[in-house]
């Protein structure tokens, strides 16, 4: 009769600690509509275009590698500089060999342990000689996991591993895209800084032309001091500018892990990227986001986190034994040694400490639902940063045009109203505004440009791009 109790309760154990063994199971299913509907017209365009290659489709500007989309040597050989010394991308390196270490030791607990703890002694009584005795004990246990405590640690160990891993590829991508966006920084203000020195120099020779005219009684003195005026003051954006560079390469200096100096660097004019390229469907998106999968990562371990918390309600077996050899037996001396050994099997169920062991358990399945929240929140932010690089992007590609013919038509208005003012059929006034709005959207022309390189970076990163 009590062996069947016994074979009962052992059964019911058992089936009730089923759900320690449980596995995490992936998530597959994107919403609807994460990534708006600007997404899948953008594919669809893409994949009509002649210049959209299958091989390009297939793999998806996030899985693209960096040097296939960023060609320029310069930029090139920083990128490979900062991810040789940046300081946060060498700290998130020594978060996973921390995320190994704890990884190997969940996968050691399931070997036994052992001890070992020698012991002597010198003792002598009523003056007579010292006798010497001493013992070479070894103990060991091994807790047998029937109820899945260390393999729900182990298995909690190795996808908070694979999250150390997820967020030095998130580190990665951020920083590839930060020395990025400030190269082409660096590209736009010195693109910048040409327009406004050859305006520079385009209002000096207004302004000598102009005082001459004045001489010869073709102007007045406000025609010359308002030249004057807007020369100056291109003269003033013009040490701007130099500043903006100094602070930008400094800035570049910072991700690179250096002392500021001069960076050697191409033209934004002759800058070449990639003509057809896909985005990827959502499934694929996701899996190349280190900040996804990081998310999903600390989703599970906090799953496997839960488990472990649900299988302390169970006992724990542990075997136990010690062996080891004397030269001394109670009182008597023997000599040669002894060997003694001893076995011993212990079983222990939580009873007394069982509101702790709930209090543990209702803080793991909360923790398991914080970490699903925040899963489903970095799906939102990705699919909020995609659309929004995806319509940067596209609204440059547009703008890029209509800049273009306002700048041309904008060129021929200021020859002509400067013609036109050395014949005396103008005024200056026409010729300050001419050359100010054309100096304006030449600045703006270089702006949208950099936008547009900008918003490509922007999406290379939201897709998850610089994969290691």
């Amino acid at each position: 009769m009590k062996k069947h109790i016994i074979l009962l309760s052992a059964a019911g154990l058992l089936f009730s600690s089923c759900g320690v063994y449980t596995k995490y199971k992936p998530a597959t299913e994107v919403p609807d509509g994460l990534y708006g509907e600007e997404m899948a017209a953008f594919t669809e365009s893409l994949a009509g275009s002649p210049a959209a290659t299958e091989d390009s489709l297939d793999l998806g500007l996030g899985g693209m590698d960096w040097h296939e989309l960023f060609t320029d040597p310069h930029l090139q050989a920083l990128i490979g500089q900062g991810l040789q010394n940046n300081t946060d991308y060498q700290s998130a390196q020594l978060r996973v060999e921390e995320a190994e270490a704890t990884l190997l030791s969940a996968k050691l607990a399931f070997l036994p342990s052992f001890a070992l703890a020698p012991q002597g002694t010198v003792s002598s009584f009523d003056s007579r000689k010292a006798t010497q005795t001493y013992s070479l004990p070894v103990t060991a246990s091994w807790e047998l996991d029937i109820f899945g405590r260390m393999r729900n640690a182990k298995k909690q160990s190795k996808a908070l591993y694979a999250q150390s891993q997820d967020y030095r590829q998130a580190v990665r991508t951020q920083l590839i895209a930060g020395i990025a966006n400030t190269y082409y920084t660096l590209l736009m203000l010195d693109q910048q800084l040409a327009i406004s020195r050859q305006t520079e120099e385009t209002w000096r020779e207004t302004v000598a032309s102009t005082r001459a005219l004045m001489n010869a009684g073709m102007a007045n003195e406000s025609a010359v001091s308002q030249m004057e005026a807007t020369y100056y003051q291109v003269q003033t954006s013009v040490l701007d500018l130099e500043e903006q560079i100094n602070q930008v390469e400094n800035s570049l200096a910072l991700l690179l892990a250096e002392t500021p100096r001069h960076y050697e660097r191409g033209v934004l004019a002759e800058q070449q990227f990639p003509v057809g390229f896909s985005i990827g469907i959502p499934v694929q998106m996701l899996s190349c986001r280190p900040d996804v999968r990081s998310a999903e990562r600390t989703l599970e371990a906090a799953f496997y986190g839960t488990n472990a918390a649900r299988s302390a309600f169970y006992p724990s077996i542990t075997l136990g034994g010690s062996a080891g050899w004397t030269n001394s037996a109670g009182s008597m001396i023997v000599n040669p040694g002894k060997f003694l050994a001893s076995a011993v099997g212990s079983l222990t169920q939580p009873l007394f400490a069982r509101g702790q062991v709930i209090a543990q358990y209702r803080i793991a399945r909360a923790q398991q639902e914080e970490a699903s929240l925040a899963f489903q929140q970095t799906l939102l932010n990705a699919g909020s940063e995609v659309n929004d690089a995806l319509t940067a992007w596209q609204t440059s590609l547009s703008k890029s045009e209509l800049l273009d013919k306002q700048v041309a038509s904008l060129q021929t208005a200021a020859r002509s109203t400067s013609l036109l003012m050395e014949h005396g059929n103008t005024t200056y006034l026409e010729v300050l505004t001419a050359r100010q709005t054309l100096l304006n959207a030449q600045l703006a022309q270089t702006a949208n440009r950099f936008s547009e390189i900008q918003s490509l970076i922007n999406l290379y990163k939201a897709l998850g791009g610089g994969q290691e």
